[in-house]
């Protein structure tokens, strides 16, 4: 190295060596001499040396290992935040019809076989007789659900007629002698043979959906609906015939349903005030006097809030319902094990199944369907509020108002807060007759919930094949230089 160059790389190096050997002693203390330029220099190579103690970290003491503590609340609005995401997910309401129908199902089965065990050897029948019926009704039914689901809107559009004129026909043949059935005091019951039945009221109640749809949706197009008469005329009078075909066999309950059916889509179609008002009080006329002049429509009346059965036991099935209801507790006496299917309650598998799971699955098991109820009535609310279609909007909201409103009653009927009015629990109760068109139903909420642009398009990418192509895009759009 010359001469030069080594002796400008001394003195550069003796001012570094300089501080290297005043910074021990000038960090051990004070300086004797108070502040100066030393005890500046100490300061600078403190700086220089990394010394400086690393900041504490925000919201309390630790060290420096120690994670920030999170401020108070942010987990549950966290969980909030995730929790609202994830429920305005476009496939959400698809997954909360197809759960919540299919979990209904189930534990309908497994209601059923339990509380009809006692009543099918009262009739000398092996205790798995109504489970069969039943089971087999809900493979039909699954069946039907499925092609439903699988369905496009113009062929649930196209059904609408030829249903309603078949319901129309049936339930005319039930008032025919030697083809109609009277079950427990009702004539709306067509006998098929062997063990089978079929009640062509609760056909009705799909039939008036989709055809009310077609219509309603046809008459929006055409800009209709702002005249009364439009928004009335035939839906209106077309209802009341099914009513009054329903009313001929005695069956109030399932009459009930066809009115708040009518009144479902007249309130989508966004009848007005006064019209809406005046219907609702012409139906409430005619119950009244269908009620009133009932001795028995009387006497379930009566039996609302009743804890006895009173004179001549005629409040003996409402108050064994809550019987029912007390004694199962918070987690029921377990399944099958319940006391009051021996005999004491009436109907335990069809019009109060859902004592009988309150007795055997306790408050936990009752809260379990009404949650899912709950949820298939959310999901299809959902499903009619968020579609362009008014065809969908029509037939999600009447399939809407018909679950929810016989869940409602028969349930209600149950607690004691509304009367008896003979109608089955939707997917939960006994009987095929009500099953397989419900599950109709359900199956054509699910393609309603399919039929939705940002539906349609999460189902696609959820397939393999979708998924595999996209990431094979986006691997070959990198930039050319990334490795």
């Amino acid at each position: 190295m010359p001469a030069d160059e080594s002796s400008a790389a001394r003195g550069a190096d003796r001012p570094r060596a300089f501080s290297r050997a005043l910074t021990p002693p000038l960090l051990a203390g004070p300086l004797p001499g108070g502040p100066g330029p030393l005890a500046g220099l100490a300061r600078r190579s403190r700086s220089a040396t990394g010394s400086r103690r690393p900041p504490r970290p925000h919201g309390g003491a630790g060290g420096p290992g120690t994670p920030p503590r999170p401020r108070r609340g942010a987990g549950v609005r966290g969980t909030y935040e995730r929790a609202r995401r994830a429920w305005d997910r476009p496939l959400t309401a698809y997954y909360l019809i197809l759960g919540a129908g299919l979990l209904i199902t189930v534990l309908g089965l497994v209601m059923v076989y339990s509380a009809s065990m006692i009543k099918a050897l009262e009739l000398s029948r092996p205790s798995t007789y109504f489970f069969r019926k039943q089971f087999l009704a809900a493979v039909i039914g699954a069946g039907l659900m499925l092609a439903a689901s699988r369905m496009p809107v113009k062929l649930h559009r196209a059904l609408a007629y030829p249903l309603l004129a078949g319901t129309v026909f049936l339930m005319v043949l039930v008032q025919v002698p030697g083809i109609g059935m009277s079950v427990n005091g009702n004539q709306n019951w067509i006998y098929l043979g062997g063990p089978f039945q079929l009640q062509p009221s609760e056909f009705g109640k799909l039939a008036l959906i989709l055809w009310g749809a077609d219509l309603l949706a046809r008459k929006q197009d055409k800009r209709l609906l702002a005249q009364w008469k439009h928004m009335l005329v035939p839906l209106v009078p077309v209802a009341f015939m099914l009513l009054g075909l329903i009313m001929l066999g005695g069956d109030m309950g399932t009459a009930i349903i066809l009115t708040a059916i009518l009144f479902g889509l007249l309130w989508l179609a966004g009848a007005p005030t006064r019209l809406f008002g005046g219907v609702l009080a012409f139906a409430g006329l005619i119950g009244f006097l269908f009620i009133k002049t009932s001795p028995n429509r009387m006497s379930r009346l009566g039996c609302i809030g009743a804890s006895e059965p009173g004179p001549g036991d005629s409040c003996w099935q409402a108050v064994h319902g809550i019987y029912a209801l007390a004694s199962g507790g918070w987690f029921g006496s377990g399944l099958g094990a319940s006391v009051e299917k021996w005999g004491q309650l009436p109907e335990p598998h069809t019009d109060f199944i859902f004592a009988i799971t309150g007795e055997e699955l306790g408050l936990a098991g009752t809260l379990s369907v009404l949650a899912l109820f709950a949820a298939l009535g959310y999901a299809g609310i959902r499903v009619a509020g968020r579609t362009e279609d008014p065809f969908v909007r029509y037939a999600a909201g009447g399939v809407t108002t018909w679950i929810t409103a016989q869940a409602v009653i028969n349930i209600g009927a149950v607690l004691g807060l509304l009367p008896i009015a003979g109608v089955p629990l939707p997917l939960f109760s006994y009987g095929g007759s009500a099953l397989l068109p419900t599950m109709f139903a359900v199956g054509l909420m699910i393609a309603f919930a399919r039929e939705d642009p940002a539906a349609r398009a999460a189902l696609a990418m959820r397939r393999p094949g979708a998924r595999w192509k996209t990431m094979r895009r986006r691997v070959t759009k990198r930039p050319s230089g990334e490795r």
